[in-house]
């Protein structure tokens, strides 16, 4: 007999949208310090090491969120998969996705580091990196994939806890470790005189100590959530049904990496100056999509449970509430950070020219990010209620296919970088398009269907 799970917020009754920004605000504020580890390595390696170093470190981003996704995805799953059992408050079945999780993490995240590492060189040799920064992006990368189980374990961790509504935990873990991230990553390149090895240790070490702290909280939860080493194991069932889930919804992320290493490519072959430029201004994008993504889980996270529980109607008033908060919140910290552009540019490098493409590529994304948040927010609900092929189909069309047309077709008649930067807002508007139809045609399904509680 398995005790009432705790649950943080309660999404199944009352008010929603003060508990959607109690839930996405410590969300966003998590994710916006995970990306402050690949920030400060950035900002850290343009003052005091140099431009190369700089353009090693971002030329990695891409690659790394492309072998990422996937278990990514499979994170959204397991969030999702244990939503949806507390709202049917099937608790042996979420008990089981506890432990199938933590152990999914763990062998993905070793067979990952085993790839990164080894085929570490090939992988950036096939984006054509440029040779003056293979080297250092090579050492950068293998270090980084190295330390990938401790990554997975924190991720998949911390969807388990805000399937219950804890949001404030994960943001804790990372707050400590971003703190070790910044310290270590002056300690070894200011005191020490490393290069881009110092800063992929820190981050490294930094990552296994908030994967720690969320394996203990974990440990010490009471009732079905509670993790117990011993008792790891995988349940097909579960398994399969996380990855119903979690496989599409990290298909589409790999959709986007995918079309950003072709993107990442035309950089690369654009010279230094461009890829610095554009590891500057990803961070910023970063911390926007990150705003953007908290209202995402949030719809996924409160239409999962009351998906569970049966409830449709609500979850139709939960994708308003999450659509038109994400929308407000995220666009105007979007338009915001497009006006101080050149500031914000100024805080990585002092070198002009790297600061105006900088500005040029931030100023071209961030001003209609405000699409990009009816994709995600649409995307969550369709995950939350079990369908997630709907969305990764509509990337894939949208996003994908698009983009490699218009770089192979557009830009190669053009080639220069804002017709590049120009197919991100051109690619969103067919996104958009038919994400609106796919969500439209789920929900009015599922409305008529009168579905019951699922996970039973």
């Amino acid at each position: 007999m398995y005790l009432v799970a705790k649950l943080e917020i309660n999404m199944l009754e009352g008010s929603i949208w003060d508990k959607v920004l109690k839930f996405a605000i410590p969300l966003a504020m998590t994710s916006i310090m995970q990306q402050l580890f690949n920030a400060a390595d950035v900002a850290i390696v343009g003052q005091f090491v140099g431009k190369e170093a700089l353009a090693a470190v971002g030329a990695n981003g891409i690659v790394i969120n492309l072998m990422l996704n996937l278990m990514v995805g499979l994170s959204i799953g397991a969030n999702v998969a244990c939503a949806n059992f507390l709202g049917a408050r099937t608790y042996l079945r979420l008990k089981k996705a506890v432990h199938t999780s933590m152990l999914v993490a763990v062998l993905c995240g070793i067979f990952l580091a085993v790839f990164g590492v080894t085929f570490g060189r090939d992988i950036l040799l096939l984006i054509d990196t440029p040779p003056e920064i293979l080297d250092a992006a090579e050492l950068y990368l293998q270090i980084l994939m190295a330390g990938v189980p401790t990554l997975l374990l924190y991720n998949f961790g911390a969807a388990l806890l805000r399937s219950k509504g804890d949001t404030r935990r994960p943001l804790y873990a990372m707050l400590a470790s971003g703190c070790i991230n910044v310290s270590l990553n002056l300690f070894f390149v200011l005191a020490l005189h490393m290069g881009v090895e110092g800063v992929a240790i820190a981050t490294v070490i930094a990552t296994t100590c908030s994967a720690c702290l969320i394996v203990y909280w974990l440990h010490q939860e009471e009732g079905p959530m509670q993790l117990q080493l011993r008792k790891l194991a995988i349940d097909v069932s579960v398994l399969a049904y996380i990855a119903r889930i979690g496989l599409p919804a990290g298909l589409q992320g790999m959709v986007f990496s995918f079309s950003n290493i072709i993107i990442q490519i035309a950089i690369n072959n654009l010279g230094a100056e461009y890829i610095a430029a554009s590891a500057i201004a990803l961070n910023f994008e970063f911390a926007a999509f990150f705003i953007l993504s908290a209202f995402s889980q949030a719809a996924t996270t409160f239409v999962g449970q009351n998906f569970g529980a049966g409830n449709i109607r609500r979850c139709r008033q939960i994708m308003r509430w999450c659509v038109g908060m994400n929308f407000v919140i995220t666009g105007s910290i979007c338009l915001l950070m497009s006006l101080l552009a050149p500031f914000l540019a100024a805080i990585y490098t002092a070198d002009a020219e790297v600061i105006e493409y900088a500005v040029l590529r931030i100023r071209y994304i961030l001003t209609f990010e405000f699409m990009n948040v009816v994709i995600e927010t649409c995307s969550g609900g369709m995950r939350g209620v079990g369908h997630s092929l709907y969305p990764a189909a509509a990337c894939f069309l949208g996003v994908c296919v698009f983009r490699v047309i218009y770089i192979y077709t557009i830009f190669a008649a053009e080639p220069v970088f804002s017709v590049l930067m120009a197919v991100y807002p051109i690619s969103w508007v067919f996104t958009i398009l038919l994400i609106i139809g796919a969500y439209f045609y789920v929900f009015n399904k599922l409305e008529r269907s009168m579905l019951p509680a699922v996970g039973k």
